[in-house]
This record gives structure tokens, C-alpha cells and sequence, in this order.
């Protein structure tokens, strides 16, 4: 890794505000996981979306973080910590200030460690604008976004497949921005009835796609318009997904901020709840820069299609299962690309550092009900495999501790969650303003055909 020490002189120059970590990094580029186009700029990696050899881009180098760092981590904000790790991996395609401001514009809400049995913890990703984990990537996507295409002429189309979540976060990060317009893909019938008003209510720059189909056909009609280069000729398209780098990429920063609220001594161990696999690369890239959680667990729903992977060696995509967890209903995860990528397909690496556990619909209600029961603590239908998965690893590794991913608030699946408990959820006063809102949306088949010609109107 080229690193370049600049004198306090220098910095002052560079920018009145410079990285805490006392470097930059030097031409940072961006390489597609296929690896057969060549290397990009920061900023055309995030206008592309994805590459033109249909892979996703990775960071060339993966700086890593000094033994100061993580020594002071307990000491810093979640803001100071994600300027710090912004800036190692943006190396100098953002200036100081300009990111700095991006972190502390996108990231202006609280995400607490808190408490749920002995050695469990959550960590409650639910308390931004949407009340779900996306609007960490997805407000830090949408201003870096802004940054890049301030002065551009030509309107930027931004385009999401959801199985929940992605919309909402997606739609409300990009509200309202001028010279992007949203297109915003999910499953006709898939999604909760607070999930789709949360994206089929806002308007202005803003179109929901009601899909005949399910979430895979969102996202493979989506893959397709990016490589459509006769589209692309007549309409600047980008992707919102967690195929785009500065979607997943801010994803790393809560990794940092779990670890530095955890009681000290012992081993940590983290556990995602796991659909397009986004969510997972972040905390394995966090890793790779020196973060010493000691394993991650992968928490599946019925579509286990990665844990199958990791008790046979064998990477084989399905169309998607509904289930009550519908964030994780994927069948053809995107983002095992950058797994195998991070790791060179090497699977006795990947299984050394990841555990698999999956479960039913039935277990995550069981899940959901035993938890509230012994520890009075919520939880959503996502959260409810991440909780029962660590519970799981944890009784077999009695000297770690862990947090697992509290992806969503349980209002959010209120319907679900109310039948499971025999309780009536309080829908918080956020969540309350889009369920009032009237929806607007556009129906759609899920033949790319005619998403095509949608997006040439």
C-alpha cells in the first residue's frame, strides 16, 4: 500500500481539517470483482454502479488501521470514527472537509448498543429517517452522489431493486435532490404494507415499480439496464443497490462503533442478518482493515443458498422463498462476488472466519416470542435470526461475546410481529407520516423489455 506522511504544514494546505489516522492515501482506484475492464476513479465507480464486465467494484488496496486507532476507538463518536475509516478507503477522491460533512449529514442519529441476555447484545441499526439499517449506505450514497454530480448538466438516474428496506432508505436518502431522479423496483405483494408506503408516497423525484414477479426479477431487470449500452447512450443510470461501493462501504462504519461499545476483554463475535450479502461484505471488509471481531455468523432465512455454500463448497443461486423476513428473501445474492473476491475464492478461509445458520418461518417466530419473553426485548423478523443465530454460536463458544444486527424497527412488521406476541406495536410518529401519505405507483411486468421502454419515456 503507497502511503504518503504529510507535515502539519502540508495538511494545512491539503485542507483547515485533515484525517485524525495522519495520512492519505494516494490515488485510491476501484477494480471490478470480473476483472476485465480497467481501473476506475472513485467517482465513476459510483455513477456506474456496476462495471461494464458486469462485476462490482472493489477498493485496490484495503488500508489498514493502526494499533492507535483502535486503542482510542472507545473515546470517539460514531461521526469521528466514520470520518476516520471514510477517509482511509476514499483516500483523497473526497476532500477532508467535503466528507466529513458528508458523515455527519448522513449520519445523524443514534445507533445504541444495548443489552439483551448475558454476552448478547444488539445493535439497533433502526433509529435513522426510515427507521431501518439502509439509511446508514443509503444517505451516505445519496450525498456523496450529490457531491459528484453537483455541476453536472445531465440528469442522473438512480435505480433500486427492494425486497423491503432498500426502497425506503433509498427513496427518502435521494429525496428532493436536485438532478437525480429514483426508480425504485420491488415485488408486487412482497413487501410490508409500512415498507411500501415508505417509497410509494413521497413523489416529486421520486417512481415506484410495482413488479409482477419477485425480488430476483427486480434486481436481474435492473442488472440488465446497466449493461444495456444503447440505454445507457440515452440515459445516465447508476445503481442504489449494495452493488454500489458507497452503499455497502458506509455499512463498515457500525462494525467499528459495535465493537468499541462492547464490555472489554475476551473475544467478539458479530452476527448479520444476511439477504443480497452487502451488510456481511462490510463487516468482513472492517475486518481486513484490522478490526478484531473474531468471527462473523451469517443468519439465513429459508433462503439459505450461503449456507449451503459453506457446508458444501458449492455456490448454487434459486429463485428467492417468500417469508416473513421478506429483506432476506434473495436467491441469487449479489454481493458473494465480493466474498469470493475478498477472500480468492479460497473457501477454508471463508469458513475460518464465517458460520452459516439458517431457520423457518415457524423458528423466527418461536425466536421472537422466547426473547421477549426472557429479556422483554423486540424484536423484528430480520433481528430474530441474527439473535437466534448468535445464541446458537454462543453456546458452543461459551467464552465469546456478540452483537448481532437489529436491522429494522419491529413496527415496521407490525401485522407480524403484533400475531406472533398478541400485542398492538406502537408505530412510531416517523413511521405514522408515510402510512398517511396517498401511493403512488406504476405497474410492471417483470419482463426487461418493458422496464426498458419505461425508462425511455
Amino acid at each position: 500500500m503507497s502511503i504518503n506522511f504529510l507535515s502539519e504544514s502540508q495538511r494545512a494546505e491539503k485542507n483547515a481539517y485533515f484525517c485524525p489516522l495522519h495520512y492519505y492515501i494516494s490515488n485510491m482506484k476501484y477494480y471490478s470483482t470480473n476483472k476485465q475492464v480497467s481501473l476506475s476513479t472513485l467517482k465513476e465507480a459510483v455513477l456506474k454502479g456496476l462495471a461494464d464486465d458486469n462485476g462490482l467494484y472493489m477498493p485496490e488496496r484495503i488500508p489498514q488501521l493502526g494499533s492507535d486507532f483502535f486503542a482510542s476507538l472507545h473515546t470517539k463518536t460514531l461521526q469521528e470514527i466514520a470520518v476516520e475509516v471514510a477517509a482511509a478507503l476514499f483516500g483523497e477522491d473526497v476532500a477532508p472537509a467535503a466528507l466529513r460533512d458528508i458523515v455527519h449529514s448522513a449520519l445523524n442519529f443514534d445507533i445504541p448498543l444495548v443489552k439483551v441476555t448475558d454476552n448478547l447484545y444488539s445493535l439497533e441499526l433502526f433509529h435513522g429517517p426510515t427507521m431501518a439499517f439502509k439509511d446508514v449506505g443509503a444517505r451516505f450514497l445519496a450525498r456523496l452522489m450529490q457531491h459528484f454530480t453537483r455541476n453536472e448538466r445531465t440528469e442522473t438516474n438512480v435505480l433500486a431493486a427492494t425486497s423491503g428496506d432498500t426502497g425506503s432508505a433509498v427513496a427518502n436518502g435521494f429525496l428532493g435532490i436536485e438532478g437525480i431522479t429514483v426508480t425504485i423496483l420491488y415485488p408486487k405483494g412482497l413487501v410490508s404494507k409500512i415498507q411500501e408506503a415508505q417509497f410509494t408516497t413521497l413523489g416529486k423525484n421520486v417512481c415506484a415499480l410495482e413488479v409482477e414477479g419477485t425480488f430476483d426479477d427486480c434486481q436481474r431487470m435492473v442488472k440488465q439496464a446497466f449493461l444495456d449500452k444503447a440505454l445507457n447512450a440515452q440515459r445516465k443510470l447508476t445503481s442504489a443497490n449494495s452493488i454500489n461501493l458507497a452503499r455497502f462501504i458506509p455499512q463498515a462504519f457500525y462494525y467499528f462503533w459495535g465493537w468499541a461499545q462492547m464490555p472489554k476483554g475476551g473475544d467478539v463475535v458479530a452476527c448479520v442478518p444476511s439477504g443480497n450479502f452487502g451488510n456481511l461484505t462490510a463487516g468482513l471488509l472492517a475486518k481486513r482493515m484490522g478490526l478484531p471481531i473474531k468471527h462473523f455468523i451469517a443468519a439465513n432465512n429459508a433462503n439459505d443458498i450461503f449456507l449451503k455454500y459453506l457446508q458444501t463448497a458449492q455456490f448454487s443461486p434459486r429463485p428467492s422463498i417468500a417469508t416473513i423476513a421478506n429483506a432476506m428473501d434473495v436467491g441469487n445474492p449479489s454481493n458473494f462476488a465480493r466474498i469470493m473476491d475478498l477472500y480468492g475464492c479460497d473457501y477454508a478461509k471463508v469458513t475460518a472466519d464465517i458460520s452459516g445458520y439458517s431457520y423457518s418461518d415457524a423458528q423466527i417466530r418461536e425466536a421472537i416470542k422466547r426473547t421477549f419473553a426472557e429479556a422483554r426485548y423486540t424484536l423484528d423478523p430480520h433481528g430474530a435470526c441474527a439473535c437466534e443465530a448468535l445464541r446458537e454460536y454462543l453456546k458452543g463458544n461459551k467464552a465469546a461475546k456478540g452483537f448481532f444486527l437489529e436491522t429494522a424497527h419491529p413496527a415496521k412488521f407490525k401485522e407480524t410481529v403484533d400475531d406472533i406476541l398478541g400485542a398492538d406495536i406502537a408505530i412510531p410518529e416517523k413511521l405514522q407520516a408515510f402510512m398517511s401519505g396517498q401511493k403512488q405507483t406504476v405497474g410492471m411486468s417483470n419482463r426487461y423489455e418493458d422496464f426498458r421502454a419505461f425508462l425511455l419515456k
